[in-house]
């Protein structure tokens, strides 16, 4: 927490540019909105182009594993990610750049982790109650299984249950797809489409529920190239390829919507980057399971109590020690 006389210059310029009319704003901080437009179009078409760039513009031979090629990806989109941030440094009205200043516009944070971590990710995990409770009907079906045929849950079940769970790990641990799915996909979309888009959007003039339903058509956008890949490498049809794509598109617009929300609402960067891995670990929510009415029940139960619960444990307070003289960037002090 900065004391109010300390109170960083950057910090006065980006929460001033939320409240002032547009002219007043763009003349305070040189952006416009088409400017941050143009801006954050940019880093979206580096975000994909980059992907391409060792075979068309590096002309490496093709990778000869799937890990090669993930691994070109992943310096790919970490290279991506360090010129959007640094794109972002030199734009944002920031007189003071110092590595923690700079830390806190993208909000990376060190205060309050747990509430940025734990908080997020339960109220994510309401969304999978329908999961979470077909989950546990089928462990308990696999439960009495075992009851049946040992008669009774014996030290070695236990052991076997536990021996694969640590083998899962190892194995998760060790696949490529893995890092990419719960790693570096995540660390560096979130970078790009929250950390640094959200503040330009802001303090160009947008306004807040517009960025956060902004955001997420650039975010969804960076994803069109799986449409190629999936028309192409999995030989479907140019119906089933967009189907495919299209229901992903929906998916990651809804999911970018409520990172955004996240983002903005708790100033840290951790908030949505664990429902993010949280949400690539799950897929998508369980709605229905044949002959199990329960799973639905559970499903509508827990968005209810989602929808019930987004604003209460997103207050800004649980995330800052006054919200009166908070080191929120974006303004959360100003929700209203």
């Amino acid at each position: 927490m900065v004391p109010t006389g300390r109170r960083c210059d950057y910090l006065k310029s980006l929460v001033n540019c939320l409240g002032f009319e547009k002219r007043k704003m763009e003349q305070e901080t040189g952006l416009t909105k088409p400017a941050v437009m143009i801006a954050c179009a940019a880093m979206t078409l580096l975000y994909v182009a980059i992907l391409y760039a060792p075979s068309l513009i590096l002309r490496l031979p093709p990778p000869s594993s799937l890990k090669e090629f993930m691994i070109r990806r992943f310096v790919c989109a970490i290279i991506s990610s360090i010129v959007s941030i640094i794109l972002c440094a030199l734009i944002l009205p920031m007189r003071s750049r110092e590595a923690a200043n700079l830390f806190g516009v993208y909000g990376i944070r060190f205060d309050h982790i747990w509430q940025a971590v734990v908080i997020p990710l339960s109220l994510t995990s309401l969304m999978y109650a329908g999961s979470f409770c077909l989950k546990s009907l089928l462990l308990m079906e696999s439960w009495k299984e075992h009851l049946n045929e040992d008669g009774g849950l014996s030290f070695d079940c236990v052991k076997h249950l536990l021996q694969n769970f640590i083998d899962w790990m190892s194995s998760a641990a060790s696949n490529v797809l893995a890092w990419r799915n719960y790693v570096v996909a995540p660390l560096t979309e979130e970078l790009v489409f929250r950390a640094c888009m959200i503040p330009l959007l802001l303090c160009g003039g947008f306004k807040i529920y517009s960025v956060i339903f902004l955001c997420p058509v650039l975010f969804s956008l960076a994803h069109l190239n799986h449409w190629m890949e999936t028309y192409i490498r999995h030989n479907y049809s140019m119906l089933k390829a967009s189907m495919a794509v299209g229901l992903q598109l929906g998916y990651t617009v809804i999911f970018g919507s409520y990172a955004s929300f996240l983002f903005i609402r708790t100033g840290h960067l951790l908030a949505p980057l664990v429902a993010h891995v949280f949400c690539n670990f799950m897929g998508l929510p369980v709605l229905f399971a044949r002959s199990k009415g329960i799973v639905s029940l559970a499903f509508v139960a827990g968005v209810v109590s989602f929808l019930w619960l987004l604003f209460p444990v997103t207050r800004p307070d649980l995330y800052n020690d006054r919200t009166n003289n908070c080191r929120c960037w974006h303004g959360y002090c100003s929700w209203n």
